[in-house]
């Protein structure tokens, strides 16, 4: 099968993309609405893209009635964000995150999800996520026709569970995935986690 991506509609490149782009990290995004109301979405187009300065990049779509999504403008508005990695028991709520509400409406609340502070960082973090990303704002770019907004954030600060890392004899940090259980996206409505990591030396 050979497919040539000019013959497809933007809705069927998107589900060829995601059921061949597999599996894809999810960005469990918060941000400040406010008067004291924070905005949970999961985000499967999210990637580094660069270590110097550390960037982040997510790529946010429109609601379906066509309004820019709640991440989007709370992130332009605050220039901040908190970026979890979400674990393989965390599917379910992860999922339920991802129903579109009226603006001000928290997916924290409707879902009895807790926060705890996040040192040194203005918004606070999930309490059940072993790994969390500090970030503000550092370019926001637009592609396409609808149009899809590319959102790049620095890292500032990331908090790591200390029951999931070890640091060896000379401080270098090791995360152990298995310890994670990192939750991954697929096509359609399926997910994935890990099963055993393996290890191979690189080439010099």
């Amino acid at each position: 099968m050979n497919l040539t991506f000019s013959d497809f509609s933007a809705t069927q490149r998107y589900h060829l993309m995601t059921q061949t782009i597999i599996p894809r990290p999810i960005a469990w995004a918060l941000t400040d609405s406010g008067n004291d109301c924070f905005n949970l979405a999961p985000f499967s187009y999210f990637t580094p893209v660069s270590s110097e300065p550390p960037i982040l990049m997510l790529s946010v779509g429109k609601k379906p009635n066509g309004d820019d999504k709640d991440t989007l403008v709370n992130i332009n508005t605050n220039k901040k964000v908190v970026i979890h990695i979400a674990c393989e028991h965390d599917a379910q709520l992860v999922t339920h995150t991802a129903a579109t509400l009226k603006h001000g409406e928290s997916e924290l609340s409707a879902n009895d999800l807790t926060t705890t502070e996040f040192s040194n960082f203005s918004l606070p973090r999930l309490s059940q996520c072993d790994i969390a990303y500090g970030c503000e704002l550092y370019e926001v770019k637009s592609l396409g026709e609808v149009p899809q907004s590319l959102i790049f954030v620095e890292v500032k600060q990331v908090y790591i569970n200390d029951n999931v890392a070890d640091v060896d004899d000379k401080q270098r940090i090791k995360v152990h995935a298995e310890r994670v259980k990192p939750l991954a996206r697929l096509g359609g409505g399926e997910y994935t986690t890990i099963t055993k990591p393996f290890t191979m030396a690189r080439p010099k």
